[in-house]
């Protein structure tokens, strides 16, 4: 048994931590597709404790990818295919722009930033305009998360201005994620990151992601449309506050 956990482990990592990253993996997965969101955050809030900081980014994208693309094939007979190509179109866009650039935008900023945006959109007046700016969207959230990694609360923003139903609203987000996802893969790949060695992990993951996207959909289909929405806009709203904090703190404290 330990021989076999052995070809899954990466690096420095031991088995204690790699049976919690798979168990965070199931729960993260069922929180994403039973409430629209949050699993993406939760994941890399406890990645960014347990894996090294070179690797976080790259093997959390490919994790996600992963992540989303089951639950695309879950869902996909709900997909709301016309928010799809532009935000495609925009994501190339930012995730060339990011793997380009040498200049980190610090962690703590983005955070604000994006905390702010979504709390706005929560709390002030509607905005539904956003539903018109898919490469925006696209862009600007491929570009970020090179850098910051989870930013499927920006674009479940997006998704949100397109008042779907409760499956379609998981299905679209997941297929926009799974293209950013790719994408930004793809990006560190090319860039030089050596995925070679993280790649057991990562399937290990990606397979107890599923087996969480399949828990968490039995609990989709007995949630009325209302109830997901209030749930949606809850998880959201504690998640931007919880970014809003933690980038306040990282400025006051460097």
């Amino acid at each position: 048994m330990t021989a076999m956990l052995d070809f899954f482990l990466p690096p420095e990592m031991s088995t204690f931590v790699f049976v919690v990253l798979l168990v965070i993996s199931f729960v993260a997965s069922f929180i994403t597709v039973a409430f629209g969101i949050g699993g993406g955050a939760l994941m890399l809030a406890v990645m960014a404790t347990l894996v090294p900081p070179l690797a976080l980014i790259p093997t959390h994208g490919v994790i996600q990818w992963g992540s989303n693309f089951g639950r695309m094939v879950l869902t996909w007979r709900h997909i709301f295919w016309r928010a799809v190509p532009g935000f495609l179109l925009g994501s190339i866009i930012g995730a060339g722009l990011g793997s380009l650039l040498v200049v980190n935008i610090p962690p703590a900023l983005v955070q604000i930033a994006v905390a702010c945006f979504i709390l706005w959109s929560l709390l002030g007046k509607p905005f539904t305009a956003i539903r018109n700016w898919p490469v925006t969207v696209g862009a600007v959230s491929s570009f970020l998360t090179m850098f910051f990694g989870a930013t499927g609360m920006f674009v479940a923003t997006y998704t949100k201005s397109q008042a779907l139903g409760r499956h379609a609203h998981v299905a679209t987000h997941a297929t926009l994620m799974t293209a950013q996802h790719g994408i930004k893969s793809v990006a560190f790949g090319i860039i030089g990151f050596a995925f070679g060695a993280w790649a057991p992990f990562i399937v290990a993951m990606i397979v107890l992601g599923f087996a969480g996207t399949v828990a968490g959909k039995l609990l989709l289909n007995r949630m009325p449309d209302a109830r997901f929405r209030r749930a949606l806009d809850l998880v959201l709203l504690l998640l931007s506050l919880r970014l809003l904090y933690g980038g306040v703190t990282q400025l006051s404290w460097g």
